[in-house]
Order: structure tokens, then C-alpha cells, then sequence
């Protein structure tokens, strides 16, 4: 997926080499208000900062005050609020870092919303072990043989049939989120058909030990 636009949530800070490598190489940088601390220490200044703003130090908010953009709603966390900012501006192709670690439940949180995401722009979640991307529709999905895969519906009735994996799954409905984990390409690709809601699936680096 190319992009140059990328939004920093304020989970775990990258350090595999390739979400620093998105992080480096990025035309815009939009951080989820207290991210932007951990994005200065590496001399990377961000194109926004969007958020509620309680977690952004007071000396960071007074410096950029030019480039931030609050929104204290409640019923919304920094990071939708990020890609919303995002997608009013016309940045549709969206990298997000950042967005896992610390606190599990702001991790499951941010994955599930991907599904939410995905209706209004092409967004994928880049992890220090892998890519997390969701699919509207039935897809046709790049792989190496033997690459760790694994599926998620948020839809529990939605019914998956798969092409490629390992372990086949044949109008399979995801009662819960591990159902269809911890499987594994064979092959270059592998595609999903399904007709209920969003499926997310992810999907490992190269050479990661899990």
C-alpha cells in the first residue's frame, strides 16, 4: 500500500523497521494527542494534532498551538477522531502506528474499529510483528508461503470461505475472534469470500517469531 499519510496513536512506539520506515518516509504525520511527544524525540515534527488534548503536555500544545485541532468529544477515541480529521481533508490512504500495546483494551478497541474505518477510507494498521488490514468484500490477499495469517470477523453470522490457507475455511462463521487465527498461507496469495460485514485479517512480518 503506498501512503503518505500516516496517524500516530498514542499506544506502543514503533521500532521494527518497517512502521519506522512508513513513519520516516511519511509526507504528513497526524498524531493522536499525547503521540506527538514521542514523535519530537525523534526530531519528526507532525503536520496536526488532533485529539481531546488531555494527554498533550502543555509546553507541546503552547509550541504547536498552530497545528492543533481539539475535539473533546466522548464518544469518540483520539484515533477516530484522527481519521475523521483525515478524511474531511481528503487523505483517504491512511497508515496508522502506533495503535497497539500499553493497554489491551485500547488495542482491541483500535482493531475493531478498523471495520469502521474502512467505509470511508483505504486504511491499514501496521504493527512491530505485522499488518492488520480490513476488507469490505470478498478479496484477493498478497502472501508468502508460509506466512502467519489470521482472520476476524466483527460480524458473527458472516460466513467465510477461504482459498490458500493451510487450514480451509468453508462457509465458516466466526462465533468469536479466535476462531480463524493462527493459520497460514500457502502459497503467493490467498483470497476470502465472504457477503456479511468487514472481515480484518493480519498478517505477520517475515521472520517474526510469534
Amino acid at each position: 500500500m503506498s501512503s503518505n499519510t500516516i496517524i500516530l496513536a498514542d499506544g506502543s512506539f514503533p521500532e521494527h523497521e518497517i512502521p519506522l520506515g512508513y513513519l520516516t518516509n511519511a509526507e504528513r504525520i497526524i498524531c493522536c494527542d499525547g503521540s506527538a511527544e514521542n514523535l519530537l524525540k525523534t526530531g519528526i515534527i507532525p503536520e496536526a494534532i488532533v485529539g481531546d488534548m488531555d494527554s498533550l503536555k502543555k509546553g507541546i500544545a503552547k509550541r504547536f498551538s498552530d497545528r492543533i485541532y481539539r475535539d473533546k468529544s466522548q464518544e469518540t477515541n483520539d484515533l477516530t477522531k484522527a481519521v475523521k480529521w483525515c478524511v474531511m481533508r481528503g487523505f483517504k490512504e491512511i497508515i496508522i502506528l502506533g495503535a497497539t500495546g500499553k493497554r489491551e483494551d485500547h488495542t482491541v478497541g483500535n482493531i475493531s474499529l478498523l471495520a469502521e474505518y474502512v467505509k470511508d477510507a483505504d486504511v491499514v494498521m501496521v504493527t512491530d510483528t505485522g499488518i492488520i488490514r480490513p476488507f469490505r468484500e470478498s478479496c484477493k490477499v498478497s502472501s508468502y508461503p508460509g506466512q502467519q495469517v489470521s482472520i476476524f470477523s466483527i460480524d458473527p453470522a458472516n460466513e467465510i470461505t477461504s482459498k490458500g490457507l493451510k487450514f480451509p475455511l468453508k462457509n465458516r462463521k466466526i462465533e468469536n475472534w479466535w476462531v480463524a487465527t493462527l493459520n497460514e498461507a500457502v502459497g503467493k496469495s490467498f483470497s476470502l469470500e465472504f457477503k456479511g460485514g468487514p472481515v480484518i485479517v493480519y498478517l505477520e512480518f517475515p521472520g517474526q517469531v510469534l
